[in-house]
């Protein structure tokens, strides 16, 4: 069946007591449930629907959109850990498994995984897989020094934060280089540090080179026009620092130093002010 796993504008056919029937490319018919229904469609409307299949493992149209189509990839959270396999919440009434054999590491209960949906041949039934690996491909030489990306975070390791490219290329956030919360299974917008020689991206979630102070110095610049005074400065705890602007303490002497070089801020006694 080509709707498997994706949105389809199919046509109604026909009504029953159970729902609507919709008509598919092939000549077969498809289930949308009665819960799915407001009572104002009427045969030869068209749906748009997602395709998947019930517990009975029956194709079935919901209007319900799950996080992730067939051959994407989204992070969802183990619902529930059986012999043979793992359940995960993709967004709809029925859960998605990742059987033993798709599973790329042990998965436990509550935890987040980059899942990627994908039609198990022998049962023509939608499976997840966490072999992420399989699917990810060297990335090319366009990548380059400075280059924005986007990047979903998915997995935290002790060298860093995984990051999955363009649904194929994998980067690497280092841990010593973030001062902020990095929730796993965000989006965001992150810059190129290195193309590594096995294809692998190293990224920083600031711009490289005088740019990056400059967004730094931008943030300060916000809270001082917020609030108008700041108590950090050049003596203060690493620690605060990071606590109160997700930045290392040598990150924020750099900023310091090009505001008060641009004549933007003077430094008082306990913190840093606007210069009026």
């Amino acid at each position: 069946m080509k709707e498997l796993g994706l949105i389809s504008k199919l046509q109604i056919n026909r009504f029953t007591d159970f729902g609507a029937y919709l008509a598919l490319e092939d000549g077969g018919e498809l289930l949308l449930p009665q819960g799915y229904l407001t009572g104002d469609e009427r045969e030869g409307d068209w749906v748009e629907v997602f395709v998947y299949t019930d517990s009975e493992d029956r194709p079935v149209a919901v209007k319900d959109r799950p996080k992730a189509l067939l051959d994407e990839w989204a992070v969802m959270e183990a619902k529930e850990i059986t012999p043979f396999g793992a359940f995960m919440d993709w967004g709809l009434l029925k859960d998605l498994l990742v059987p033993n054999a798709e599973m790329g590491k042990q998965m436990e209960i509550g935890g987040k995984y980059l899942v990627r949906v994908c039609v198990d041949f022998k049962t023509n039934r939608l499976i997840g897989s966490t072999k992420y690996r399989d699917f990810i491909y060297p990335a090319p030489k366009d990548y380059e020094p400075g280059n924005e990306v986007e990047g979903l975070i998915f997995d935290k390791t002790d060298l860093g934060y995984k990051v999955l490219l363009e649904d194929r290329y994998e980067g690497l956030i280092y841990a010593n280089e973030v001062f902020e919360s990095l929730p796993i299974g965000t989006s965001r917008k992150l810059y190129v540090k290195k193309r590594r020689d096995d294809g692998k991206i190293d990224l920083q979630l600031l711009p490289v080179g005088r740019e990056k102070y400059e967004e730094g110095a931008e943030k300060i610049l916000s809270i001082l026009k917020e609030k108008g005074f700041l108590n950090l400065h050049d003596k203060s705890d690493p620690e605060e620092i990071k606590s109160q602007l997700g930045m290392s303490k040598k990150h924020f002497k750099q900023c310091i130093g090009q505001l008060y070089k641009a004549r933007e801020i003077k430094l008082v006694d306990g913190g840093i002010t606007l210069i009026d």
